[in-house]
């Protein structure tokens, strides 16, 4: 924790990281230059005042750094991409092919990226096309003429593509984690004018109540590094032949980490729990009365502030963390690699003893990491009720992800560092 930020007194030391920090700030720029440019067609003055009659829609917002109320060419966001990241990795499990591609390497990541990219095109027009008709539906669309609005779903589909290829510049020129660090960034730019609305609404009686909060705040931050660097180590023994031809015992340890997903199970969550909203706003707008009655039913029955919405996004992030883990780590092919190079754990057998025994551990460590993702899930609502305070700048997926990229971007950071000492001594 105390040497978190030393990376950061080399960075305008070492040449080339000063020049991708100054590329990662031009693709930030141009990213945030684009993000105000409007889709026409749109009555933006009817979306602004939805979404700020919306707190789920405005924590969508804040998600897309301000793209949607603005609805611009990148309103859709990086969401078709992550959604085909998901799909890919999911066929994975089911597709020998995509499996063995997998374990080719680089090539391999390669070729499951461009799969990823061209599944990312039909999902965009896809959105798109269920976007446009929701904003239909709801009258906040300016023209009804069919070749207008399917420009419009051209543009956000662009605009979706425009900023994958803004990512893969941040990952070959940058700082790395490019998708990572479009999110953060569209995250990080909702900040200032989310923090002065909020801040003008305080009165002199809350100054206790906003300071409870930003200690709450600090806490999160606190638990959510330590979560993420916090690992498991399960001590590994191998056979060496060291000098004289005698047989050393050298011991290591494989590292499991307490959150293996990431944050991508509250992505999963995120998107489920965004269907009530969708359908109740669908069938809200029909001529059934029993239809109407049942979607207004729904709306107040899964609001964002209802203890039933947040059991449910607790429990859906929860079981997406055990099904995500199960899709990115597989005991069977560490138990098969540490057999075959002559390695093993302790007390275990290896073979099927050493597979029950890692998802044994796996299973343990998840369960406190997926207890942890959903509580991050819903800090907001956890925090509204303590302190009564409901204008939350940013909510806890937000502030996971956050967190998370400044640890990657000064993990990069730190290992320039050490390659350019290297170079050095090599030198």
């Amino acid at each position: 924790m105390e040497n978190i930020f030393a990376p950061l007194k080399v960075l305008f030391r070492i040449e080339d990281l000063k020049k991708r920090l100054i590329f990662t700030a031009i693709i930030i720029a141009v990213f945030r230059f684009v993000a105000h440019i409007p889709t026409p067609g749109i009555n933006l003055a009817a979306l602004r005042e939805l979404f700020g009659s919306s707190a789920f829609l405005s924590l969508l917002d804040v998600f897309s750094g301000g793209t949607l109320t603005n609805f611009s060419v990148m309103a859709l966001g990086l969401n078709p991409y992550i959604n085909a990241s998901i799909i890919i990795q999911m066929l994975t499990m089911v597709l020998p092919k995509l499996e063995e591609l997998q374990k080719e390497g680089d090539y391999g990541r390669q070729k499951i990226n461009q799969y990823t990219r061209l599944l990312t095109l039909p999902l965009s027009f896809l959105q798109a096309i269920a976007l446009i008709m929701l904003l239909a539906r709801q009258g906040l669309t300016t023209t009804a003429d069919p070749l207008k609005l399917a420009a419009i779903v051209f543009t956000l589909s662009a605009g979706t593509s425009f900023l994958i290829w803004l990512g893969e510049q941040l990952n070959d020129y940058g700082l790395g984690n490019g998708i990572s660090m479009i999110i953060f960034v569209g995250i990080v730019s909702r900040l200032p004018v989310t923090g002065a609305q909020l801040f003008s609404t305080i009165d002199s009686s809350q100054y206790i109540t906003y300071a409870i909060f930003a200690l709450f705040s600090l806490a999160a931050i606190y638990a959510i590094v330590r979560t993420g660097e916090a690992v498991r180590q399960v001590p590994i023994q191998s056979a060496r032949r060291g000098a004289n031809s005698f047989t050393a015992t050298v011991s290591n340890h494989l590292p499991l980490r307490l959150n293996q997903a990431g944050v991508i199970p509250i992505i999963f969550a995120v998107s489920f729990m965004l269907i009530p909203s969708l359908l109740s706003r669908v069938l809200s707008g029909v001529n059934q009365p029993a239809l109407a009655t049942f979607a207004s039913n729904l709306s107040i029955a899964l609001a964002p502030e209802t203890f039933l919405y947040n059991a449910i996004y607790f429990l859906l992030v929860v079981a997406f963390c055990y099904f995500y883990t199960a899709v990115i780590f597989n005991p069977e092919k560490i138990a098969k690699d540490l057999r075959t190079s002559g390695s093993f754990i302790p007390g275990v057998r290896p073979g099927q003893d050493t597979v029950e025994y890692l998802n044994f551990v796996l299973n343990r460590i998840t369960l406190v990491g997926a207890s942890f993702l959903g509580l991050v899930a819903i800090f907001p609502s956890i925090v509204s009720g303590l302190t009564g305070v409901t204008s939350i700048a940013i909510g806890g997926t937000g502030l996971l992800i956050v967190v998370s990229v400044v640890l990657e971007i000064l993990k990069a950071i730190n290992s320039q560092s050490y390659m350019h000492n290297y170079d050095k001594f090599l030198d």
